[in-house]
């Protein structure tokens, strides 16, 4: 009659419990690999708070910065609105 404690013929042994430790490291891995070759989904290539290059956006900044001044700024937002149309 055998007992529980004995983990002779035809037991799984301890060693079953690296399974579920492969298993967590293969997805791990597969997730590493989507994110750091340009996986991204929806939010973008540079993430959620990515930099916005559209030219109302330049405008806006060089604007808020100060190289150019408000006339410039009214100026140029009018003929970017008639070439790419209002985006709000």
């Amino acid at each position: 009659m055998q007992t529980l404690a004995h983990f002779g013929d035809g037991g799984p042994g301890p060693w079953i419990l690296l399974f579920p430790l492969f298993w967590a490291l293969v997805v791990g891995f597969g997730i590493t690999l989507l994110r750091r070759t340009g996986w991204r989904g929806r939010r973008g290539p540079h993430g959620p708070a990515a930099r916005d290059d559209s030219p109302l956006a330049v405008l806006g900044r060089r604007f808020a910065s100060g190289e150019i001044d408000e006339d410039e700024y009214w100026r140029r937002l009018s003929v970017l609105e008639e070439q790419f149309g209002r985006r709000d």
